[in-house]
């Protein structure tokens, strides 16, 4: 064999082990972050249990906000605070060059008096729309809180091989701000929460208390609904409830709007396309039995995941009240507020990210599931940057999902070991992007 041959080989080694290292030291790097979520988690399980005993309702997250600012700053970040009244975004430089990640989670629980018989349950009481409350995390924003804690800690300690930056936004009243007031995410976005430096993605997480522990739950596209509020005043006719006739009752009419909206839904929507809920959650009117009076209020939601059938059954719900008053001597006013977007996956970073949930969670326990009727206010960070939004289990293994308490009632729990892989799943997510978009 001639000496060229060798210079070939020689050439073709050194290329395979060069190669090969951008590999081993992504895989060490993945074992590095495998090893960190295992050791930290029982200090994300005590984060949890704190923030859940000492719960805040929306735009007065006051103390968690400062638990986690300083929580950031031990980890050497750069911190702001007071966005969005009581938001804190930290910012982590990586040792390389490469993409803004960001990773939210959000910190306001709800009035809601906890029935769930736990060591570190709340028994914090607040008034809410001038009503005394128990105030509860019947949603897991508690976990959610103590996994991105958990998330910078373990990103901090491998910043130096870190691609990019990462921006952690913690982030008030995604249950929404109380009456008079802004919040959530649209006001954070509308605050520079994307920009300086400007993020190129997010990653967002919501636990399930109905998904077993070590599952992942995501869609493509519309992964949840846009959530409409409406309000309908019906203006009638007051007189004595004995003579009904010498008036026109709002109340019988309300009765008669609600059965019509709700043929909206099963006569007159393209149910077969998306899914599309109208639903009225309060009526309010009249002041004493005997009365029958002037007017009469109805305020309720809209759920829709596609923007033209949102369009056509604004106007449809428009045209029912108003007509069916009409057929009765009376009139309907209605006022539709276009509150929460759909929430929307870019597809191409869906299918981008999927081996990496694959990988972190296992194939068997990733799972693609149909659009939830649901809101969630991460959609005002999708309509700017691609976005991924995915739920993590939190249901014990083995129980059995339909036992198990909704979302956003007394009896709502969630199994501590289900933020581990919440942990790991938004590490690995940010640390993969940026291996791909280096």
């Amino acid at each position: 064999m001639n000496k060229n041959y060798y210079k070939i080989l020689w050439v073709l080694l050194c290329g395979v082990f060069l190669m090969n290292q951008p590999l081993q030291a992504q895989k060490k790097l993945r074992q590095t972050i495998d090893k960190m979520a295992n050791e930290i988690e029982a200090k994300v399980i005590k984060w949890r249990h704190h923030i859940h005993q000492n719960p805040e309702l929306s735009n007065r997250e006051f103390k968690t906000a400062e638990m986690v600012a300083q929580h950031l700053k031990s980890l050497g970040m750069e911190v702001k605070t007071k966005i969005a009244h009581t938001g804190v975004v930290g910012i982590l430089k990586g040792g390389k060059p490469g993409p803004v990640v960001g990773l939210r989670a959000d910190m306001d629980a709800l009035p809601v008096t906890e029935r769930v018989e736990l060591p570190f349950a709340s028994k914090v009481k607040a008034k809410y729309n001038n009503k005394e409350t128990g105030v509860m995390h019947a949603c897991g924003h508690d976990t959610h809180v103590a996994i991105l804690m958990g998330v910078a800690e373990v990103l901090s300690k491998i910043k130096k091989d870190l691609r990019g930056t990462v921006k952690f936004v913690f982030q008030p009243a995604e249950e929404g701000a109380p009456p008079g007031e802004n919040g959530g995410a649209r006001m954070m976005v509308a605050e520079g929460v994307l920009k300086n430096p400007d993020v190129d993605v997010m990653f967002g997480l919501h636990i399930n208390s109905a998904t077993e522990v070590g599952t992942i739950r995501y869609r493509p596209r519309g992964i949840m609904a846009a959530a409409d509020r409406f309000v309908i005043k019906v203006k009638g006719k007051q007189t004595h409830g004995s003579t009904p006739w010498t008036g026109v009752d709002p109340i019988t009419v309300s009765a008669q709007i609600n059965s019509g909206l709700q043929t909206i839904i099963s006569r007159q929507t393209q149910l077969t396309k998306e899914a599309a809920v109208i639903s009225v959650g309060m009526i309010r009117g009249g002041i004493r039995n005997n009365i029958i009076p002037e007017e009469c209020e109805m305020i309720g939601t809209i759920r829709t995941l596609d923007t033209k059938m949102q369009d056509i059954i604004h106007q449809k719900i428009k045209l029912t009240a108003t007509k069916i008053a009409e057929s009765a001597g009376a009139t309907a006013e209605v006022e539709i507020d276009k509150h929460t977007p759909v929430t929307y996956n870019d597809p191409k970073l869906t299918a981008m990210m999927l081996p990496t949930l694959r990988r972190v969670a296992g194939r068997g326990k990733v799972q693609l599931i149909p659009a939830i009727t649901g809101a969630e206010d991460f959609a005002f960070y999708a309509l700017h940057v691609p976005s991924f939004f995915f739920f993590l289990g939190g249901m014990t293994p083995g129980q059995d999902p339909r036992t198990a308490a909704p979302h956003h009632t007394p009896d709502f729990r969630v199994n501590d070991k289900g933020m581990k892989l919440g942990v790991k799943m938004l590490s690995n997510l940010t640390v993969d992007y940026m291996m791909k978009k280096k």
